[in-house]
């Protein structure tokens, strides 16, 4: 990417912090609306995966060509990091919380309840996140909440990394359990089963998993509750 398209995107992206938008070289101004554009696209998004999203579907529900919307959006990678950054708009934020492990385990349920209503946003690369103004907000307010509790500088990185990983691996497990259905639930639980029955000592070979006990009693709601666990752990190793 030039300078000049490095700098589109950053305009783009910073449309609502200070930037202006560019605009046609060539042709009619301004005929569609940056916004509009993108909640077209992250409704195909939601509706059908990444795989949904292209210039042209995006293009055909404003009746536009592709290159109609070029001036708009750029390349399709620069249309999938501002589809990412608008959809990440940090949710208002309640007082302080009683400890560090419940701040972070709010920004950490925040940051899952936003994976579960875009499950897209959690199969995009981490490399490709985070240069937006949304996007930046969220690990802004995650250093706000260590700097708050005075977690040791040392352990922020560690803390940041780690819990940014456990919150997107644990949104993709939801997303995998909400596709597994009751039908792929029902298989899993039967081959477990016929395991039991064919392998009875499976207990003796294998101790410390059969002692391991899940989170919360209902496998399904093992991912979002498996963020106050993991949160808990963060803030007293981290110090």
């Amino acid at each position: 990417m030039g300078q000049d398209d490095s700098d589109a995107q950053v305009r783009r992206l910073w449309r609502h912090r200070g930037t202006t938008l560019p605009t046609p070289r060539r042709g009619p101004r301004q005929q569609l609306d940056l916004d509009a554009v993108l909640d077209t696209a992250a409704a195909l998004a939601d509706a059908g995966g990444l795989a949904a999203v292209s210039t042209r579907a995006v293009a055909a529900a404003f009746g536009k060509t592709p290159m109609a919307l070029y001036p708009y959006v750029g390349t399709k990678a620069n249309l999938l990091e501002l589809l990412r950054d608008h959809v990440s708009a940090l949710p208002a934020w309640r007082d302080p919380g009683p400890s560090a492990a419940a701040d972070l385990t709010a920004w950490g349920t925040a940051l899952f309840d936003l994976y579960a209503a875009h499950p897209w946003l959690a199969a995009e690369s981490w490399a490709r996140t985070g240069r937006g103004p949304n996007e930046r907000d969220w690990m802004e307010r995650l250093l706000g909440i260590l700097h708050a509790w005075h977690v040791p500088p040392a352990g922020h990185a560690p803390i940041v990394t780690v819990l940014y990983a456990t919150v997107r691996a644990c949104a993709e497990t939801d997303a995998d359990y909400r596709r597994l259905g009751p039908d792929g639930a029902a298989e899993w639980l039967a081959h477990a089963e016929a395991t039991r029955r064919q392998i009875p000592d499976l207990a003796e070979r294998y101790p410390l998993a059969a002692a391991l006990t899940p989170v919360t009693p209902d496998w399904a709601d093992n991912p979002r509750a498996t963020i106050a666990r993991a949160a808990g752990l963060l803030t007293a190793t981290g110090r």
